[in-house]
C-alpha cells in the first residue's frame, strides 16, 4: 500500500497523477514512483523518500504522456529502496499494487524455476511476472489479468498499464479502488481513494471484488468497462457523483492539519446532532427504536477500537445491552461465538481497514447482521454493511485521528438514544450542545495545556490512567502521544497500576491521571500511589477542586458539570491538545508521523 493514481486521456498524465498522489500523502508512505507510456515505451521514474524527490526527477526529465500510473508506497515486503518502489515494470506491462499477496513466496519460487527473474524484494512484482507469463503464453491482456489475479491469495488492488495501448486496467479484492471518468474532457482515472480524483472525475465507480475495470479513451469518447473474471460484462459496481470539495482539505490559518481538525470538532458535533435528530439522518435512527441485540460484537482497530470501548459503555449503561469489543486483527482468530440475534458493529474512519473488513466478512458468513460506523460513504465497509451510520467528519488529513474518534463515539451514543426512544429528550440534546460548547471553550483556552506540555515533554515515559468510562480515554491519549511524539506511552486502568506497571515509576515517568467526578476518591488514591514513588503527576480533572490541585505537579482543569454521559469525549480533546503540543516541542512530523499510514489496507 498506500496511494494509487492512474490517468488516460488527451492531456499530459503527469499533472493529474502527481496532484492525486500529493493529495494522498497524508496516508503515509516511504517512496513514490510513476510509469508513463512515452513513444510506445513504458518509462518508469521512482525514488525512495518523499514525493518531492520524485517531482525533482520528473522536472529533470519533463516527460509527456497521455497515459500513466503512479504510486506512493508504504513498505510491507522489502526494504525502503528505489528498486522496491512502485511501479514495477518490464517490456510489456507495468503495475502498481496495494495490499499483500499471501502466497507470493510460493509463486515466486515456482516462477524462478521457470526462468523468470525478479528485480525487487516485493510481493507486488510477483503479479507483474504472472501477468507477463500468461500473456507470453498467447492470452489477451484481459485473460492474462484474470489468470494472474486468480492465482494469488490475499487482499490486493492492482492497476495495470500495457505498452500496446493507452488503456488502464484495474482489479481488487478487499482493498480500496475507485474508477473515474470525465466525459467532457474524455479522461479516465483510477485511484485507491476518491479524494485523489476530486475536480478531475465527476463520475466515479466502486467495483466489487474480482471485477476487471478497463478505462478506454477513443476519439471523442471515454468508456469504462467492467468484466467478470470469465470476461462476461459485469454490473457489480456502484456509481456515484464525486461531490467532495478540495477546499475542505485546506489547512487555513492552522500550522498543522491535526490542529485544524481538533478545532473543527465543536461545529462537527453540532452538525452531527442536527443531522441525526432534526434532519435527514433522523429516519435512519428512527428505524432503531426498540431494537435490541442479544450481543453487540464491536470490532475495530487503533483509535476506532477505543471509540468502540466508549460505545460499549453507552450500550451497557444506557441501553442495558450486552456488548463485547474486539481488536479486529484478533477477532477471527479467537473463533468468536456468534449466535442468532447478535449484531456485528464495525467502526472505521476510512471504511477500508483490512482487518475490520475481514471481521465483517466472518460475521456475514455466519449470518450475523453487520452495522457500520464509518466516515466514507461508498467505502467497502459501507457497501457491505446491512446498516450504516455515517459520522460526517469530512476528510481527515492528519494521520493521527482526532475528530473521527469524537464523532464515532458520539454516533454510537446517538444510536443508543434511538434504541431507547430518547432522541427527543431535551436533556440529551442539551448535553450534546454542552459538549460542543465545552470543547469550543477548550479550543479558545488551550495555551494552558501548552504550558503543561513544556513542563513534561523531555521526560522518558508517560503512563495514562483512568477509571470507568475514562479508561478508554487513557488508552486513546497514550496512543495519540505515541503516534505523533514518538515517546513511550501506555494507557492503564488506574486500579491496575499496582498489579505490575507501578514498577516503572520513577522521577522521569509522568502519570497523566484522568480524574473524573465519578470514582474520584478511588482514582486519587491510585494517583497517591504514583506520587509516593516520585512519579510526576499531571491531573486532568474537575476545576476548582482543592484536593486535585494539591496532589498534581501540573493540572488541566475541566468543567465536568452537566456532561454526565459525554465527559470522556471532552477529556479526550484535552489529551489531543496535550499530545499535539508535546509533539510540536519535540519537532516531529505531526501530520505525517513516521512509519504510519492513514488507511491500513493490509492485515
Amino acid at each position: 500500500m498506500c496511494g494509487i493514481v492512474g490517468y488516460t486521456g488527451p492531456n499530459n498524465s503527469v499533472g493529474p497523477i502527481i496532484e492525486g498522489l500529493s493529495r494522498l500523502e497524508y496516508r503515509g508512505y516511504d517512496s513514490a514512483g510513476i510509469c508513463l507510456k512515452v513513444e510506445n515505451e513504458l518509462q518508469i521514474i521512482k525514488k525512495e523518500g518523499k514525493l518531492d524527490n520524485l517531482k525533482e526527477l520528473i522536472n529533470l526529465h519533463k516527460p509527456f504522456s497521455h497515459t500513466g500510473i503512479g504510486h506512493t508506497r508504504w513498505a510491507t515486503h522489502g526494504a525502503v529502496t528505489t528498486d522496491n518502489a512502485h511501479p514495477h515494470g518490464n517490456e510489456i506491462f507495468a503495475v502498481v499494487h496495494n495490499g499483500i499477496i499471501e502466497n507470493a513466496t510460493t509463486l515466486k519460487k515456482d516462477l524462478f524455476h521457470e526462468g523468470y527473474q525478479f528485480k525487487s524484494q516485493t510481493d507486488s512484482e510477483v503479479f507483474l511476472v504472472l501477468l507477463t507469463k500468461f500473456f507470453n503464453e498467447g492470452n489477451s491482456t484481459l485473460i492474462s489479468i484474470s489468470k494472474a489475479f486468480s492465482s494469488i491469495t490475499g487482499n490486493s488492488a492492482f492497476v495495470i498499464l500495457e505498452k500496446a495501448s493507452d488503456k488502464l486496467y484495474a482489479i481488487k479484492r478487499s482493498a480500496p479502488l475507485v474508477v473515474g471518468e470525465n466525459r467532457e474532457f474524455r479522461e479516465a482515472y483510477v485511484s485507491s481513494d476518491p479524494f485523489a480524483l476530486v475536480g478531475f472525475a465527476p463520475r466515479i465507480y466502486f467495483p466489487e471484488d474480482g471485477v476487471i475495470c478497463e478505462g478506454i479513451v477513443t476519439g471523442s469518447e471515454v468508456t469504462v468497462n467492467f468484466y467478470e473474471l470469465d470476461l462476461t460484462h459485469s454490473n457489480r459496481y456502484k456509481f456515484q457523483s464525486n461531490s467532495m470539495s478540495v477546499d475542505a482539505t485546506s489547512k487555513g490559518p492552522y500550522e498543522h492539519y491535526m490542529l485544524k481538525e481538533i478545532y473543527e470538532q465543536p461545529a462537527l458535533i453540532d452538525k452531527l446532532a442536527a443531522y441525526y435528530i432534526k434532519n435527514e439522518g433522523r429516519k435512519i435512527l428512527d428505524e432503531m427504536k426498540g431494537f435490541r441485540a442479544q450481543e453487540w460484537h464491536i470490532t475495530a482497530c487503533g483509535t476506532a477500537w477505543h471509540a468502540g470501548l466508549v460505545i460499549k459503555n453507552f450500550l451497557e449503561q444506557v441501553n442495558h445491552q450486552k456488548a463485547s469489543v474486539d481488536i479486529a486483527s484478533e477477532f477471527r482468530y479467537r473463533h468468536p461465538i456468534l449466535n442468532h440475534g447478535d449484531v456485528g458493529l464495525f467502526i472505521s474512519q476510512s471504511g477500508e481497514t483490512a482487518d475490520t473488513l475481514a471481521s465483517q466478512e466472518l460475521c456475514k458468513e455466519k449470518g450475523i447482521p453487520t452495522f457500520s460506523i464509518v466516515n466514507v460513504e461508498g467505502s467497502t465497509l459501507f457497501r457491505n454493511a446491512d446498516k450504516n451510520f455515517l459520522i460526517h467528519a469530512g476528510v481527515e488529513i492528519g494521520v493521527a485521528s482526532t475528530k473521527a474518534f469524537t464523532l464515532q463515539a458520539l454516533t454510537g451514543y446517538l444510536m443508543g438514544l434511538a434504541m431507547k426512544g430518547s432522541l427527543d429528550d431535551s436533556l440529551h440534546y442539551s448535553e450534546i450542545k454542552l459538549l460542543s460548547n465545552r470543547i469550543s471553550d477548550l479550543c479558545g483556552q488551550s495555551d494552558f495545556i501548552k504550558d503543561v506540555a513544556e513542563q513534561i515533554y523531555t521526560k522518558k515515559g508517560f503512563i495514562f490512567t483512568g477509571r470507568g468510562k475514562y479508561f478508554p480515554i487513557a488508552l486513546e491519549g497514550a496512543l495519540k502521544l505515541k503516534e505523533i511524539a514518538y515517546v513511550h506511552a501506555e494507557g492503564y486502568a488506574a486500579g491496575e497500576l499496582k498489579h505490575g506497571p507501578i514498577a516503572l515509576i520513577d522521577e522521569d515517568i509522568v502519570n497523566i491521571a484522568l480524574v473524573g467526578p465519578e470514582l474520584l476518591e478511588k482514582t486519587l488514591s491510585n494517583v497517591e500511589e504514583v506520587k509516593a514513588r516520585r512519579g510526576i503527576i499531571v491531573v486532568v480533572g474537575p476545576k476548582n477542586h482543592p484536593e486535585v490541585e494539591q496532589i498534581a505537579d501540573a493540572y488541566i482543569p475541566l468543567d465536568f458539570n452537566g456532561l454526565q454521559n459525554l465527559s470522556p469525549l471532552y477529556v479526550n480533546v484535552a489529551l489531543q491538545f496535550l499530545a499535539y503540543h508535546i509533539a510540536k516541542l519535540k519537532g516531529t512530523d505531526i501530520d505525517k508521523p513516521r512509519n504510519l499510514a492513514k488507511s491500513v489496507t493490509v492485515e
